[in-house]
C-alpha cells in the first residue's frame, strides 16, 4: 500500500491554490510498487512500469513503399526519360532477394525487400512498360518511394518510455517490434463510499427527503477511466462508530480512500472525527469553485480524499486533484491538460483569489470561431449541467469579469478525465 507521512497534508492559512496541491501529491505520494507482466490483448490502458528499447529496427529491412520499379539512381539520365530492361520482379515476404544488375530495373511490389543496390523506386502509374522494357521519367529524387531499415525506429532506441499509459498506437507498436508481452503497473486500488442518511441507491424505494446516490457511481466511473480498481463499500449511515468500523476495514486493501459528502464540521458530519479515531484528518482547502474545501486525510499511512456532496463540485474537484492524485499512485506520467481558446458567449463576473470553473457547450458561430455558452444553472447539484454541456471554462483567481466576445480557456471533459 501508499505510505504517507501523517502530516504530508498540513495546511493552515490562505485557500491552496491547485498548482500547490499537486504539487503537495507529487512530492509526497509514492507509486504502487507492484508490476505484473500482460499480453498485448491486455495492455490498453495500463501504465508501462519499464521503458521498451525497441529490438530490431523498424522496418527491419529497406523495402519498397509503392508498387513500381527499382533503378539506381546513378543509372536515369539527367534530363530526359530512360529507357531500362525489366529483371525479374521481387515481392513482399520473399526469403531471398537477388542484387540488381545495374543498367536494369527491377519489378517491385509494396513491401518487398529493395534488392541490393536498387536506391529508388518508381511508382508504376508513372512509367511506361515496353515489353522487356520499361520507360522511366526524368526528375524522380534519389531514395523515392522507399523505406529504410530504422527509418520508423532504430534498434536499441527508447520506443515507449516507463510511465506512458498504453493507448491503441502504443501497443501496435510493441507488436511491430514483434513483442508479445508488456511490464506494467499494479492498478491503485481505491475504495470508495457515500455519506448520509439522506443517500439511497438506485432503485430502492425514495422518502420525500431522500435523493439516490449518483456520487459512487460518478466516482467510481471516474476512477476506472483513471486506471484504478474500485471497492464500493456503499453508504453510511450517518453514524460515527459505523464510519470508523468503514474506514478501519478499507485501508488494509487500498491504495487511496475516496469519499464524498460528511466532511464538514456539523453534527452529522462525521468523516472527519472518524479519520482522526484511526488516523490524521486536515482539510485541504482549494480557492476553487464550484467545490468546497477537499478534506485530505491519511489512515495508517493510506491517503484518503473527502470530496464535496453535490455532484458538480464532486465532479470538478475529481478532475482537479484526485485525477492527478490517482496518476501519481499508478506511476503515469501525466501533466495537467491544457486549455485552448475561445470566444465567450455570456458574461460573467466573479470575486479575485479563487479560480472558478464554468460549465459551457461549444457552438461554432456564424464567423467560424468556436464560441462558448454557459449552462442556464450555475448550482453544484445540476446534474444536467454537466450531461449537456462539452466543459469548462475556466477562469483564473486575477480574473474578476469576463465580457461577451472575450477570449477564455476551455477544457473539454474528454481531457479532464
Amino acid at each position: 500500500m501508499t505510505q504517507l507521512s501523517d502530516d504530508c497534508f498540513a495546511f493552515g492559512g490562505s485557500l491552496l491554490s491547485i498548482e500547490d496541491g499537486i504539487r503537495r501529491i507529487s512530492e509526497r505520494v509514492e507509486p504502487v510498487v507492484a508490476t505484473e507482466t500482460v499480453e498485448l490483448s491486455a495492455a490498453d490502458g495500463r501504465i508501462l512500469a519499464a521503458e521498451v528499447v525497441a529490438p530490431i529496427n523498424l522496418p527491419p529491412a529497406d523495402n519498397a513503399a509503392v508498387d513500381g520499379y527499382a533503378v539506381r539512381h546513378g543509372d536515369l539520365a539527367a534530363t530526359a526519360a530512360t529507357l531500362l530492361p525489366i529483371e525479374g520482379r521481387d515481392v513482399a515476404g520473399a526469403p531471398t532477394c537477388a542484387p540488381l544488375t545495374p543498367g536494369t530495373a527491377r519489378r517491385i511490389f509494396t513491401g518487398a525487400r529493395l534488392p541490393d543496390g536498387a536506391d529508388t523506386i518508381f511508382m508504376q502509374e508513372d512509367v511506361e512498360a515496353l515489353g522487356p522494357l520499361v520507360r522511366l521519367p526524368a526528375g524522380l529524387r534519389q531514395g523515392a518511394n522507399t523505406r529504410r531499415s530504422g527509418e520508423d525506429i532504430a534498434a536499441g532506441v527508447v520506443a515507449l518510455p516507463q510511465g506512458r499509459r498504453l493507448r491503441p498506437q502504443d501497443i501496435a507498436l510493441a507488436a511491430a517490434l514483434g513483442l508479445t508481452r508488456l511490464p506494467v503497473r499494479r492498478p491503485p486500488r481505491v475504495a470508495i463510499f457515500s455519506t448520509g442518511n439522506e443517500i439511497v441507491p438506485p432503485g430502492a424505494p425514495i422518502s420525500p427527503g431522500q435523493i439516490y446516490d449518483a456520487n459512487r457511481y460518478l466516482l467510481s466511473s471516474l476512477a476506472v477511466r483513471a486506471g484504478a480498481t474500485v471497492t464500493d463499500l456503499g453508504i453510511l449511515a450517518d453514524d460515527r462508530t459505523a464510519t470508523v468500523l468503514a474506514l478501519h476495514a478499507a485501508v488494509a486493501d487500498s491504495d487511496l480512500l475516496l469519499t464524498s459528502g460528511g466532511v464538514s464540521t456539523g453534527d452529522e458530519d462525521h468523516v472527519k472525527a472518524a479519520v482522526e479515531a484511526v488516523g490524521r484528518l486536515v482539510f485541504w482547502r482549494l480557492a476553487v469553485k464550484p467545490g468546497r474545501p477537499v478534506a485530505m486525510g491519511v489512515i495508517h499511512g493510506v491517503p484518503l480524499a473527502g470530496l464535496p456532496g453535490n455532484p458538480v463540485a464532486a465532479f470538478i474537484t475529481f478532475a482537479l486533484v484526485v485525477r492527478p492524485l490517482i496518476a501519481r499512485l499508478a506511476g503515469e506520467t501525466w501533466a495537467r491538460p491544457v486549455t485552448f481558446p475561445v470566444r465567450s458567449a455570456f458574461a460573467y463576473r466573479k470575486k479575485p483569489g479563487r479560480r472558478e470553473y464554468v460549465r459551457v457547450r461549444l457552438v461554432r458561430a456564424a464567423d467560424g470561431v468556436m464560441e462558448a455558452h454557459k449552462h442556464a444553472q450555475d448550482g453544484a447539484g445540476i446534474l444536467t449541467s454537466l450531461t449537456t454541456t462539452h466543459g469548462l471554462v475556466e477562469v483564473p483567481e486575477t480574473v474578476t469579469a469576463i465580457a461577451r466576445g472575450d477570449t477564455v480557456g476551455f477544457l473539454s471533459y474528454d481531457a479532464l478525465i
